[in-house]
């Protein structure tokens, strides 16, 4: 089991004073919000410049060339965000909140052809080295994490709150923020087909309370673990030039959305694999090599991958329900990876035989729930053994989109897409509680949470 850390350097989860758009210059927030900065593409970083002369883009994720005043075009994007946000300070069009306040946001979309709501607590969460109470479920990529350090340094805030999640068992938590939610809003906004809906808490005693029941509680990092690991840098280069910087000073701090495990509108996709660069020897003998561990049944496919994939994973939750078991369930419930490109026009559903054991091949430094996960074992028996493919390999790609990956397969640009279940919330944690991380690209937590309503500020 995870366990929790605490240094008793000031409140382990805290309200802080949020910087937010000022309504009155600001008329529509919808248009000044923007995704972060991770999943922005160069042509949608040019969208969101072309919404609204205040969307959050120019500081959460700049272009590098100015696309502003003709003042600004010799420095650095870093400077240019860090100079933008103080001008937009001083004339107003952010303002800083008089009270601390922990910020209540229930934030609405479409799934599955039904309305859901995910309610999450936005918070500063005091930073500590990972495995000291905050947990990171997955392995990241060792790329540089140059970009967000100098914007974090510039600006000296944070635009976008990382996503954690924590366990309500008892509903405690649950239960103190409904009655935050019967007040009067500070932030209503529908963008595209979600809507956001914020509530600042700043009753002395409910603030208390929250702070108390999330104090002893494990945190488990769902998205964020990049800009988290940021944070960490961001902090000890303060503490350098600051060394009695160990108490409550905001860059001991990151802010992060929190929300409860059972959380209904929590929504998880699994993120595919594209393969390429397949020599053709490799590929002729895959199938009988998988056979050598699965049970292959060819499903032929409807205009649309994703729909069929969609119908099984109703199939299965219909269980639940105690409906009767039909073809598509019984399928859906034996199998662990789909393969797209290797029989035309057909999805290879595998599912893992019982009289043959894989414990020998999966590598013997993890945990069990890592080696029943199927993203392991898509990775160490079929990428890497089977294909020879590393993780990080330029031959890999990655989509939470099943029909682009079917397109891209037919399209002759990747020769095999691996399709993959949505990942289970209790086999996160299991890995987790076992003090181990799942692959890389295990999870894409849907939808992703905004940069700009809210900001932080870390001086």
């Amino acid at each position: 089991m995870v366990e929790v850390f605490s240094s008793g350097q000031g409140e382990r989860v805290s309200p802080f004073r949020g910087i937010r758009y000022n309504k009155e210059i600001v008329k529509d927030l919808a248009a000044v919000i923007c995704p972060p900065y991770d999943i922005i593409a160069p042509e949608q970083q040019k969208l969101y410049y072309e919404r609204s002369d205040y969307n959050i883009i120019r500081l959460e994720h700049p272009l590098s060339v100015s696309y502003d005043a003709a003042e600004q075009s010799d420095r650095s994007k870093y400077d240019r965000a860090a100079i933008t946000f103080q001008q937009w300070l001083k004339r107003g069009v952010l303002q800083g909140d008089r009270v601390s306040s922990f910020y209540l946001h229930d934030h609405y979309f479409t799934y599955m052809g039904g309305r859901r709501r995910r309610r999450g607590l936005v918070a500063r969460v005091r930073l500590e080295p990972w495995g000291n109470g905050i947990y990171p479920h997955e392995e990241t990529f060792s790329k540089a994490k140059i970009d967000r350090l100098q914007l974090m340094r510039t600006c000296q805030a944070n635009f976008s709150p990382l996503f954690a999640l924590y366990q309500d068992s008892e509903q405690e938590i649950v239960q103190a923020l409904f009655g935050a939610s019967q007040r009067e809003p500070i932030i209503e906004l529908d963008d595209s087909n979600e809507t956001h809906v914020v509530w600042a808490i700043t009753d002395p005693k409910l603030r208390q309370q929250l702070s108390e029941l999330l104090a002893a509680r494990p945190l488990y990092m769902a998205d964020g673990h990049h800009r988290y690991e940021t944070a960490l840098l961001y902090q000890q280069e303060r503490m350098q030039k600051l060394p009695s910087g160990i108490g409550k000073e905001a860059f001991n701090y990151v802010m992060m959305t929190l929300v409860d495990f059972s959380d209904p509108g929590l929504v998880v996709f699994p993120i595919h694999r594209l393969v390429c660069g397949i020599a053709s020897s490799a590929l002729a003998g895959l199938k009988s090599q998988l056979e050598d561990f699965f049970i292959l049944e060819s499903v032929p496919l409807p205009a649309s991958p994703k729909a069929f994939l969609a119908s099984l994973q109703a199939e299965v939750a219909s269980r639940s329900r105690g409906k009767q078991r039909s073809n598509l369930e019984e399928i859906s419930s034996r199998v662990t990876i789909g393969i797209l490109g290797l029989e035309p026009q057909s999805l290879i559903m595998l599912r893992q035989r019982q009289d043959v054991s894989i414990e020998d091949i999966m590598p013997k430094n993890h945990s069990q729930a890592y080696k029943k996960f199927d993203i392991s074992l898509l990775n160490h028996l079929i990428l890497d053994r089977m294909l020879g493919l590393a993780q990080g390999s330029k031959n890999l790609a990655y989509t939470v989109d099943i029909d682009e990956a079917y397109q891209q397969v037919n399209g002759g640009r990747y020769q095999l897409a691996f399709a993959l279940s949505p990942p289970n919330l209790e086999m996160i944690k299991d890995i987790v509680d076992a003090k181990d991380r799942m692959p890389r690209k295990s999870t894409y937590f849907y939808p992703k949470l905004p940069a700009g309503l809210i900001i932080n500020p870390l001086s």
